[in-house]
């Protein structure tokens, strides 16, 4: 909505006038005159239009909920500093005016772009697509839990900008891309590792515990999946994207809402039921160690028909005792056997169809905790084996090298039909 149109068109007559004015052979004092009277009208016009975007911009702060936010945070106790909200101009400045080359991803939900601050800080905003205005509480109330949450995997929420149609969200700036890209971008040098595979499964079930179990009101994520996992230059986990969040009152177990998740990470009792729980959740952690574990993207047509869905090929794989053909080849080569056949039944559990049937995410985080434990035991016995193994051998022999092999990455696709029928068909023992 552009309400500087006819204010701009009128500046531009002017313009002209003024050129023409010039241009001509008037009188010089009748010339001067009218310059100065043109130009007085500009100004006018000029101050009208600032006035008429100031009260637009008042308009949105009101109608998203802005005075519903300073009083929220004025009764929390919490300053105007911890909870900036920031001016549409500060925002505009800092990613160029939304260029495009600033984009740092898109989703069904909005944009994210890479802002940059006067003192150089680096930070994201999202820009949503829809704005329901029913839900501008809604909106309220998870921007102020947001802020209260202080939790090194889960990405900060710094502040928002409430001056625009569709409020924007402003979130720190994490370095090193997703975890989507991490698994299945086959041109990185090297593939993560088991180690920091499982330090990063056990980072995003510690999150997301932490958002049912210990907020004020627990937090349904809903859209848990590998693009929607961010990772520092240390590859600790980040949990972002809040777009599809719900809040959950503490005496309710589960809510119904229209069906909103990505398709193959999506629960399917959600799926047809709309009843979201924290078992949602639960599911779509497990597609993300099914990728983990296998390398395979959550939906991919290079896969045969009936498997296209990563939870029905990965849970057929370990039923028919075919896991380690579909396990990525260096992780089957780094990790212990033990602890990689207990990650695996996790993830089996997690995508059980049956909510009831899959374990809670605080039980999936102490259980990865325990499992990481136990490898970090094992990798320092094989360590130090290791080290007295080459002492007692050294020769002034060549030197060896253990080639590892990496498992190959399917291309992103798009869902299908057929992807939804897979969805929802149960497998034996409660998949």
């Amino acid at each position: 909505m552009d309400v500087s149109f006819d204010i701009d068109e009128c500046f531009q007559i002017l313009t002209i006038l003024v050129t023409i004015l010039l241009e001509n052979s008037f009188s010089a004092g009748i010339s001067i005159s009218l310059l100065v009277l043109l130009l007085g009208g500009s100004s006018v016009l000029l101050g009208l239009k600032r006035g008429k975007l100031i009260k637009l911009q008042e308009k949105y702060f009101q109608q998203n909920g802005g005075l519903m936010l300073q009083e929220h945070i004025l009764n929390h106790g919490r300053s105007m500093e911890t909870t900036k909200i920031f001016s549409n101009e500060e925002l505009k400045k800092a990613t160029n005016n939304y260029d495009e080359n600033r984009v740092l991803g898109k989703g069904g939900y909005g944009t994210v772009y890479k802002g940059v601050l006067s003192d150089n800080k680096e930070f994201a905003i999202k820009k949503s697509k829809l704005c329901d205005k029913s839900q501008i509480e809604q909106f309220i109330n998870e921007v102020i839990l947001l802020t209260q949450i202080n939790h090194r995997n889960v990405v900060k929420l710094l502040g928002c900008c409430l001056e625009t149609e569709v409020p924007l969200l402003v979130y720190e700036f994490i370095t090193n891309g997703t975890l989507y890209d991490h698994i299945h971008d086959i041109s990185r040098a090297s593939p993560l590792s088991w180690e920091k595979r499982l330090k990063i499964a056990t980072e995003i079930a510690r999150a997301l515990s932490y958002l049912h179990s210990e907020t004020s009101m627990p937090i349904i994520h809903r859209d848990v999946k590998s693009t929607n996992i961010l990772l520092d230059d240390n590859h600790t986990a980040k949990v972002a994207d809040f777009g599809a969040s719900r809040l959950i009152a503490l005496d309710q177990t589960e809510i119904t809402t229209l069906v909103q998740g990505t398709l193959g990470y999506l629960d399917p009792e959600y799926f047809q039921t709309g009843q979201l729980t924290e078992k949602s959740d639960v599911y779509s952690l497990g597609v993300v160690l099914a990728e983990l574990l296998t390398g395979e993207e959550a939906i991919s047509t290079n896969r045969p028909e009936t498997y296209k869905n990563l939870a029905m090929y990965f849970v057929s794989a370990v039923k028919e005792d075919r896991l380690f053909h579909i396990l990525q080849d260096h992780i089957f080569n780094e990790g212990n056997i033990e602890p990689l056949k207990k990650v695996v039944n996790l993830a089996k559990g997690c995508l059980r169809l049956r909510w009831e049937d899959r374990p809670t995410m605080m039980e999936v985080a102490m259980e990865l905790e325990g499992l990481r434990n136990m490898e970090k035991h094992l990798w320092g016995k094989d360590n130090q084996t290791t080290e007295e193994t080459e002492y007692l051998l050294r020769t002034p022999t060549l030197p060896f090298n253990i080639d590892i092999g990496i498992g190959s990455s399917a291309s992103a696709v798009n869902g299908h039909d057929s992807m939804i029928n897979q969805l929802l068909k149960p497998l034996d023992d409660g998949q």
